[in-house]
């Protein structure tokens, strides 16, 4: 089964977003052999307007990215943080090229499943 990732990023090319600003999410799949690849944008209204979160829009957000394992931001607050983590979504903060943090995450789960099927 793939790792479902959801990147905040306004390019497409870098993560460049802060969770609760996020204007839209790019999903990925990354699979067991460490191959990754696109599988959709998903749009998203802010969750945070001028330092002050709205818990509504946050519901929304997630609701959008409840299928993800993991989301890649440049910043998050730690309230977000806590209901991305009760909803089983891991957040990192990596504000970097997408292919970079996307690779990066891959040859974890590659080294992991070598650790897993050595046993």
């Amino acid at each position: 089964m793939p790792l479902r990732v959801a990147v905040a990023s306004s390019d497409g090319k870098y993560i460049n977003q802060h969770f609760g600003h996020a204007q839209q999410f790019l999903i990925f799949d990354i699979h067991d052999d460490g191959n990754y690849g696109f599988i959709e944008l998903r749009k998203s209204p802010p969750s945070c307007s001028g330092g002050v979160s709205n818990n509504n829009a946050r519901a929304k957000t997630l609701d959008l990215i409840k299928d993800a394992n993991v989301v890649l931001v440049s910043q998050i607050g730690p309230g977000a943080a806590s209901s991305l983590i009760a909803h089983g979504i891991q957040p990192y903060m990596v504000p970097t090229f997408i292919e970079e943090a996307l690779t990066k995450l891959a040859s974890r789960i590659v080294a992991n499943n070598k650790l897993t099927n050595n046993d």
